[in-house]
């Protein structure tokens, strides 16, 4: 329960970096407007070639098409780019801030688009070992399920520190990942427990919303008020929105913080240093 407690201090320790620059929200605004273009440019070629796919299994053939695996890679790694880059935007803007300076949006994406290579280089990594993962759930059914689970886990876990790694290092992808792994390697795993923190809260707040939305949403029915009813659901979708990029944005700090504090020892302003001491501590 103390671990969890001081997470959710960590957490809230994001928010408040938030409320000062409220900036920082952007950058998951423009990845998911950036990705909904990128599902909109592959979605017909996908959904044809997928459709083929489906076909030779009904046939009973195991066969995959070459093709429909080009495509499928493509969206990962253009996918997998736009978040990264803007993750990585986040996250240097948000180390201006740790040390004291004022970020803004521009100064965020000037910072990405110098990392551009490196950013590339490590969507590339992250799309290979996506299409790999999801080979081994399709080739291998339930056991698959459960070893790409297991293996995905690993890979979110030696990863985590990846993006203020290269927001804040001039180092390649591969670089990236060791270094990131290296100073996971030097914690007890507060970082994964505050993620979590952050997640189980984010969950919370939105069932919550989800609730209230719903009950209100029924009110609204029973005066049999389309108006009232399309205006519930349009706030809902859009309280939801603005809690997915509050929650997006809080873990870009958190993680720019916890960078912070295990390669200087310091994480800077807006976070308390005891907090940070109890997350990263050498191991015995």
């Amino acid at each position: 329960m103390g671990k969890f407690a001081r997470s959710w201090a960590l957490m809230k320790a994001s928010a408040n970096i938030l409320r000062q620059d409220k900036e920082l929200m952007l950058f998951p605004l423009l990845a998911g407007f950036a990705s909904l273009l990128v599902i909109a440019t592959f979605a017909w070629p996908v959904w044809t070639l997928f459709a083929h796919h489906q076909a030779d299994f009904e046939g009973q053939r195991q066969h995959v098409s070459p093709l429909f695996m080009l495509v499928s890679f493509l969206f990962y790694f253009v996918q997998y780019g736009v978040v990264i880059f803007f993750n990585v935007a986040l996250a240097s803007a948000a180390l201006i801030r740790l040390d004291g300076g004022n970020p803004t949006l521009g100064d965020g994406i000037r910072t990405a688009m110098g990392k551009l290579p490196n950013i590339i280089g490590y969507a590339l990594i992250a799309a290979t070992v996506g299409m790999i993962l999801r080979a081994l759930q399709e080739r291998l059914g339930f056991v698959g399920r459960i070893v790409a689970g297991f293996l995905g886990f690993g890979w979110t876990v030696a990863t985590f520190l990846v993006v203020p790694v290269l927001a804040a290092q001039d180092v390649g992808p591969v670089d990236a990942v060791k270094r990131s792994t290296s100073l996971l390697k030097q914690t007890w795993g507060e970082n994964l427990i505050g993620n979590a923190g952050i997640g189980v809260a984010g969950g919370i707040l939105t069932f919550c919303l989800i609730f209230a939305s719903g009950v209100l949403f029924f009110a609204a029915a029973a005066t049999h008020s389309v108006a009232l009813m399309v205006i519930v659901g349009v706030v809902a979708v859009i309280a939801l929105m603005a809690l997915s990029l509050f929650q997006t944005a809080m873990h870009g700090v958190y993680s720019a913080a916890l960078y912070r504090f295990a390669e200087e020892g310091d994480p800077g302003q807006g976070f308390d240093r005891a907090l940070l001491e109890s997350a990263f501590r050498p191991k015995n």
